[in-house]
């Protein structure tokens, strides 16, 4: 079975864990310690350490420390931008072909 099929089926407890692995080694990578890291996310120390070992924080938190550590591309994958909305892409092929306006006489 394909490594992402298997993650999906993972259970918050997993994905908790294993993001908490993630942001251990990238903080790892940095060479900083938990109060360096805390300190350059303006957060607690003891909620980078509870992130690590995956028991959990806020939202708030964790976006702190993730672009703390350089690594917002992660954000982006998980709200990737959704580019033009399907009536905006309209009203433009509307504009370039003269169409009008788009509103009622």
């Amino acid at each position: 079975m394909p490594n992402n099929l298997v993650k999906r089926r993972w259970t918050t407890e997993r994905w908790e864990a294993h993001i908490g692995e993630q942001l251990r080694r990238a903080r790892r990578d940095e060479g900083w310690s938990q109060a360096e890291l805390a300190r350059r996310a303006n957060v607690n120390r003891n909620s980078v350490s509870a992130l690590e070992r995956g028991e959990g924080s806020s939202l708030s938190t964790l976006i702190r420390v993730v672009r703390a550590l350089g690594r917002g591309d992660w954000l982006d994958e998980l709200a990737p931008d959704p580019g033009p909305s399907p009536m905006a892409l309209l009203r433009e092929q509307q504009r370039e072909r003269g169409g009008g306006t788009g509103g009622r006489a």
